[in-house]
């Protein structure tokens, strides 16, 4: 999949899934800033730009650092949102705070990073959201993360709508366990060759972001 000179911001940067897309988007070709609230990863990543320290839930901030990518990038394609949490909490021995902070983190990132980029996105743009697939179906102690997600779902349905006439795509993808370290630790006993692999879920984002995928909108598609 060639992404050739394409200018694509990526939220959630520093990230496991993040950096998996930042360096397979490099690899295809695209110029690539990302954006996390954490410090910049030592040695950085590949000829990425890397803007830490923004909280993405912030409308001004969110405005900033996309405003900063575009000027970085001279202008914006993408924007892929892949900024997020999670937590496992069940209701009676959990705090109404955690469904604040899982609403800020996944799906107000989202929506803020979006609305930031919409003055910079041209005809043929792109933006790619990352729901989960349990949010089809929640079970004990994901209420608060899987109402988010949903909360992403709708978000990026909407989205697609209002954008149709900019012929600018809005898709979420919905992955099931990502492999990673910290997953990994907190479940040891799980079969780990079920989960999909950052990288696995960075091809599909390719795929949305390249121009095979012009046709695809409003799509909520599970990675699982």
């Amino acid at each position: 999949m060639q992404l050739d000179h394409r200018r694509i911001a990526v939220t959630g940067g520093f990230g496991a899934l993040g950096a998996a897309t930042v360096h397979a988007a490099l690899g295809a070709g695209a110029r690539v800033v990302a954006i996390d609230r954490t410090a910049p990863p030592a040695g950085g990543l590949g000829h990425a730009t890397c803007l830490g320290g923004v909280d993405l839930a912030d409308p001004q901030a969110a405005k900033e650092a996309l405003s900063a990518a575009a000027r970085a990038m001279g202008g914006l394609d993408a924007l892929v949102n892949i900024a997020g949490t999670f937590r496992y909490e069940t209701l009676a021995g959990g705090d109404l705070d955690t469904w604040d902070l899982l609403y800020r983190v996944n799906l107000r990132t989202a929506v803020a990073a979006s609305q930031a980029a919409l003055e910079h996105l041209q005809a043929g743009g792109r933006i790619i959201n990352i729901g989960a697939a349990s949010a089809l179906k929640a079970g004990a102690g994901i209420g608060a993360y899987t109402a988010s997600k949903s909360g992403v779902m709708r978000f990026t349905e909407a989205l697609a709508e209002e954008l149709k006439d900019r012929d600018i795509t809005v898709n979420a993808l919905l992955p099931s366990i990502l492999d990673t370290a910290p997953n990994r630790a907190d479940m040891p006993a799980a079969d780990f060759k079920r989960w999909v692999k950052p990288q696995q879920l960075a091809e599909v984002i390719l795929f949305l972001l390249s121009e095979q995928a012009s046709a695809i909108t409003g799509a909520l598609i599970p990675v699982t």
